[in-house]
């Protein structure tokens, strides 16, 4: 005869923050102190900080700390802000399931247990496409990582990877993994880059070019890796001309190519932004689902960590509105669906609202395919031009587009979905 199963501990903080990146670990900070019960972050790995612990570089913190700090020391600082501010962290602990609508279920090291917030915050961030998400034939051998795998493996567990590597991707975290190839003793054999333009920066891509001395192949495409047990080379081919070429090399890193990390918003049957495929927000940052907000690169796949904090200061904000006027029972007014237009891939935030602030830092952030040195921006609604800006700063792949808020100003709340477009 089987005994019935213990329920699980129910613990009821006011916040519930899941992930505990720059984002969650922000938005803990700046609630902690405003509510009159708990802000709890849940974070699945050993220790809080997000992908800057293992980024054992310098340039994080500009705009959210106005002072510049490497990644781990940026990490700490997150985390000890949050931990003085009054949040309570827990790591290694895994958000298995949805007991309800703001419920879930947890398992960590000291056991189960369920959680019961007024409010909860989704901070899960973003990850890399591995190669088998981006179907690239060939052997499967040792040597093959993403970015984050590899410093992981090296600034973490100071792991030896290789003494010779192709870096796939251009943006500013291929550069990134160029720096801990270097620190690690692997020499960059080529960067190959699908674009006409490396994504990066040109100030990154000419400072990695002459520092690092780091070959770059612009449009072309790894299309084969080859070798067993450990990687020997890979096949390249240039986009234009067809003509391939096989590179040697021990070890290969695919980089960028983001994608959110979105298992809670689909398990949770939220609304998902068919662009960005993270949860679909208004500029207050709320889901579709009462009480559960979002924020940070699990909503625009892939901006900086100071960029993802400046959300996470945003959403305490919204969160302590919602619950200063009556959380469930006041629903929001009805939004007007934001449209992103080829070669856009995608706008976010996705969903306006009448009266609602607007988005973080006043911005839209939008993602290209195609380089545009001076864009022009327009926003049309139900077939009318409703404004146009040109931006002296380019739209360039790899990197997100940013706009200013007022090219939206003069939307009609009735007047259907609005596109934006740029040229």
């Amino acid at each position: 005869m089987s005994t019935p199963s213990t329920p699980p501990t129910t613990l009821t903080p006011d916040v519930l923050v899941i992930g505990g990146g720059p984002a969650g670990l922000t938005a803990a900070a700046n609630l902690a102190p405003r509510v009159s019960g708990d802000v709890l972050v849940l974070e699945r790995e050993k220790e809080a900080g997000g992908i800057p612990r293992h980024s054992d570089h310098t340039g994080y913190g500009l705009r959210d700390l106005r002072r510049v700090m490497t990644g781990p020391a940026y990490a700490r600082r997150l985390a000890a802000d949050a931990a003085r501010a009054g949040a309570v962290i827990r790591t290694g602990a895994m958000v298995t399931h949805w007991a309800s609508d703001r419920a879930v279920d947890v398992t960590s090291p000291q056991g189960r247990f369920r959680v019961e917030p007024r409010a909860v915050v989704l901070a899960t961030g973003a990850r890399e496409r591995p190669r088998t998400a981006r179907r690239i034939p060939g052997d499967r051998p040792a040597g093959v990582f993403t970015t984050g795998q590899l410093q992981n493996a090296v600034h973490l567990h100071h792991q030896r990877v290789g003494t010779r590597a192709v870096v796939v991707g251009g943006e500013l975290v291929s550069w990134s993994a160029a720096v801990t190839l270097r620190e690690a003793g692997c020499s960059v054999a080529l960067m190959a880059s699908e674009y006409e333009r490396t994504e990066a920066y040109t100030a990154f891509t000419l400072g990695g070019k002459a520092l690092l001395r780091v070959p770059v192949a612009n449009r072309t495409r790894v299309v084969r890796v080859i070798g067993r047990p450990r990687v020997e080379a890979v096949e390249i081919e240039n986009l234009d001309t067809g003509a391939r070429r096989t590179v040697e090399c021990d070890t290969v890193i695919f980089t960028g190519d983001w994608i959110p990390d979105h298992e809670l918003v689909r398990s949770g049957g939220l609304e998902l932004d068919p662009g960005t495929l993270g949860p679909l927000v208004d500029t207050a940052l709320r889901t579709s689902r009462p009480g559960v907000f979002a924020a940070g690169n699990l909503l625009h796949p892939v901006d900086t960590a100071d960029i993802a904090a400046l959300d996470g200061k945003h959403v305490a904000d919204q969160v302590m509105s919602w619950l200063a006027t009556g959380g469930p029972d006041r629903e929001p007014a009805p939004g007007v669906r934001l449209l992103a237009e080829g070669p856009l891939r995608w706008v976010s935030p996705g969903l306006l609202r009448p009266g609602d602030p607007a988005p973080p830092r006043r911005r839209l952030l939008l993602w290209t395919d195609e380089f545009i040195r001076v864009p022009r921006v327009s926003v049309s609604q139900g077939g009318r031009v409703v404004s146009e800006k040109t931006l002296a700063w380019p739209a360039a792949p790899g990197r997100v587009f940013r706009v200013p808020w007022s090219v939206v100003r003069g939307i009609s709340p009735a007047g259907g979905p609005v596109t934006i477009a740029v040229h």
